[in-house]
């Protein structure tokens, strides 16, 4: 069937590509199964890869809303907060 690469933004196999060995619905959610380099097989939401349909999302269980801050922003975001407070309060 071809092969998918894992897209989802959480998932630790993310950019990794596997062989397809099937695509079946799962409590209505399109699930492919991927075949590990090892032995076995496991499951993931066809939305977590690359056959996606156009125009959908990675998006984690649960959420409605696309992430919209990441670790690196709120790191970098700290930084500003601290060289601004240096700069009022002297040093």
């Amino acid at each position: 069937m071809g092969s998918a690469e894992i897209t989802h933004p959480f998932h630790p196999l993310r950019g990794q590509r596997f062989a397809v060995l099937k695509l079946r619905r799962v409590s209505g959610v399109e699930t492919l199964s991927l075949r590990r380099t090892g032995p076995g097989s496991f499951a993931v939401p066809r939305e977590w890869t690359d056959w996606a349909p156009p125009g959908t999302q990675a998006t984690p269980i649960g959420s409605q809303q696309p992430l919209l801050i990441d670790a690196l922003g709120l790191l970098v975001l700290t930084e500003l907060i601290i060289s601004l407070k240096r700069k009022t309060t002297g040093p």
